[in-house]
């Protein structure tokens, strides 16, 4: 990896493309408060940061990335009359733990661009993702798009209960977890044993013994009866699971892609309307001057690393350089400014620069 000296420039060259094209410059602290990304990714957020605590502040977390903080930014301001639409960069470290990948930097710089707009959204997207790779100049990268959004609304329009697509909805980011859900919903793999054996008591309360633990023993008893109601459920229909697996499975250039999903969406309407964004989404790139034809999209891209974004994902790699994480990743993060928003929320896109690598990159041509 080049000096910290020269990526520390590196990321200030970034920043100011951002920043000439109306972009405001913002800071964040290194420590944010562990609650607020707890509340949003669960305790699998842990595996990847770095935690702390502080005996006024509570539990904290080095800084993982930049977008939650900065939404939380914007949110905070809204309710001061910030100024709309609204543009940030800024550039910093963040610290991911490696366990997994200990090659790869547990700290490194990271440049960003978000983008606050109520306009129309596909130009908005396109945007982004002209100035991200715009900003990488002619280094030799492969771009990958995906839409979360379209899994999304298939999961929404599913013939199942509320609970059952609640529990989809919260694994769409976790995708061994969201198949073997789907498979057991549509009853081509059965319960858990436990599950099985703890249902099959008429009264599992009365041979629960002394309560220990966190949970009530009314949560216990909830709990209980909405796995009774679950085992109840008829089994998800074999072809609304077959038209999901089949829009997981896309993965053509933009256009082919899109002709693929307009034929899922004749079997599978509730998905339209996401369909229409993303033919949208085609027009807005063609007209920014992006080759379309020659863009990948893939159905299941993003739901492995992007856990808040819920719409437009893209990432950009260097094909050369298969070990390496991506040189830029971004995307739509609605639900975030809603989660972030106390009752408020705004359309929002961004994405961020790994300068490291971006110099590393560079090296490697010369």
């Amino acid at each position: 990896m080049p000096e910290r000296a020269a990526i520390i420039e590196e990321a200030q060259r970034l920043r100011a493309g951002f920043e000439a094209s109306g972009a405001k410059v913002v800071q964040t602290p290194v420590l944010q408060p562990a609650e607020t990304l707890l509340d949003l990714y669960g305790e699998d957020i842990r595996g990847r940061a770095y935690v702390t605590a502080d005996a006024l502040r509570g539990e904290q977390m080095l800084r993982p990335d930049f977008t939650v903080p900065v939404v939380q930014m914007h949110m905070d301001a809204m309710k001061n009359g910030a100024v709309e639409p609204a543009r940030y960069t800024y550039s910093g470290a963040v610290f991911r733990r490696q366990d997994e990948n200990p090659e790869r930097d547990s700290e490194y710089l990271q440049v960003g661009y978000e983008v606050f707009d109520r306009s129309e959204p596909a130009l908005t997207e396109a945007d982004v993702f002209v100035r991200i790779a715009g900003a990488l100049g002619d280094l030799p990268l492969r771009a990958a798009t995906g839409d979360i959004g379209l899994l999304k609304a298939a999961v929404e329009g599913l013939d199942t209960t509320e609970r059952r697509k609640a529990a989809l909805r919260r694994h769409i980011w976790r995708p061994r977890r969201f198949r073997a859900l789907l498979e057991r919903f549509a009853g081509r793999s059965p319960a858990p044993a436990s599950r099985a054996a703890l249902l099959a008591q008429a009264d599992p309360m009365a041979r629960m013994g002394q309560h220990v633990g966190l949970r009530s023993e009314t949560e216990i008893a909830a709990r209980i009866a909405g796995l009774r109601e679950d085992a109840e459920t008829p089994p998800l229909s074999v072809a609304q699971v077959d038209l999901i697996e089949a829009l997981l499975a896309v993965r053509e250039t933009l256009p082919h892609a899109l002709e693929r999903l307009r034929d899922i969406a004749v079997d599978l309407p509730w998905v339209a309307h996401a369909v229409d964004r993303l033919a949208a989404r085609c027009e807005a790139l063609a007209r920014r001057g992006v080759d379309i034809d020659g863009l990948e999209f893939e159905g299941s891209y993003g739901r492995t690393s992007m856990e808040y974004y819920d719409g437009f994902v893209f990432g950009l790699y260097a094909e050369a350089r298969p070990d390496l994480p991506p040189v830029a990743t971004g995307g739509r993060d609605d639900a975030l400014t809603a989660a972030l928003g106390g009752g408020r929320s705004i359309p929002a896109v961004g994405g961020v620069i790994r300068p490291g690598l971006v110099l590393k990159l560079s090296e490697g041509r010369r």
